[in-house]
């Protein structure tokens, strides 16, 4: 096989690659009822002026299922951490007991679950969105390959078409299993 088609070919699977890590790391922002330290991953702290990630000025755990702990490095930070989760609107109500903040997940509503998995088909096609994106830039690519004979070009196509297919199918199977964990209660 061509090089500059093997080349094409690997771009488009790294391209292809990228869509499904994103949608692996939205798929644990969406919450399926478990209480986990990713359900935080998005809340920025002011800390001293500038936008810093929760988890590089505290400890964030889980002692059971319902319950996540938050325990600032400095205890003058518990106010900025506090202010920090209720702003990433996550429809959390933190508890600061002086030393820690406690957060007690409420078990999801049937509504809720649905609009979780709302949020996640949307995700997912967003992913597979980014999977056609790819496909069509890996063919537009063979096309302007003047040194590469026709038959060349189309199997190359037809590889760009089996690895989307092959990417579209890991998709809805991540989306299927993430449905079930929402769902379940």
């Amino acid at each position: 096989m061509n090089e500059d088609i093997q080349f094409i070919l690997d771009s488009a699977k790294e391209s292809m690659d990228a869509a499904i890590k994103h949608l692996e790391k939205q798929f644990v922002n969406i919450r399926a009822g478990k209480a986990s330290p990713a359900m935080l991953g998005s809340v920025m702290v002011n800390y001293y002026g500038s936008q810093t990630p929760l988890n590089q000025v505290a400890n964030v755990n889980t002692p059971d299922g319902r319950t996540i702990t938050v325990q600032p490095w400095e205890k003058n930070m518990l106010q900025e951490i506090e202010k920090g989760i209720q702003i990433a609107n996550l429809g959390f109500n933190p508890m600061n007991n002086g030393d820690v903040i406690i957060i007690n997940v409420p078990p999801l509503t049937e509504e809720r679950r649905r609009d979780l998995a709302k949020q996640a088909k949307a995700e997912a096609e967003d992913a597979k969105i980014g999977i056609r994106s790819a496909r069509k830039d890996a063919n537009t690519e063979i096309k302007k390959l003047e040194d590469v004979s026709e038959d060349l070009q189309k199997n190359a196509e037809i590889d760009v078409q089996q690895m989307t297919d092959k990417y579209v199918i890991k998709v809805d199977q991540l989306l299927d299993n993430k449905e079930k964990e929402i769902m379940t209660v």
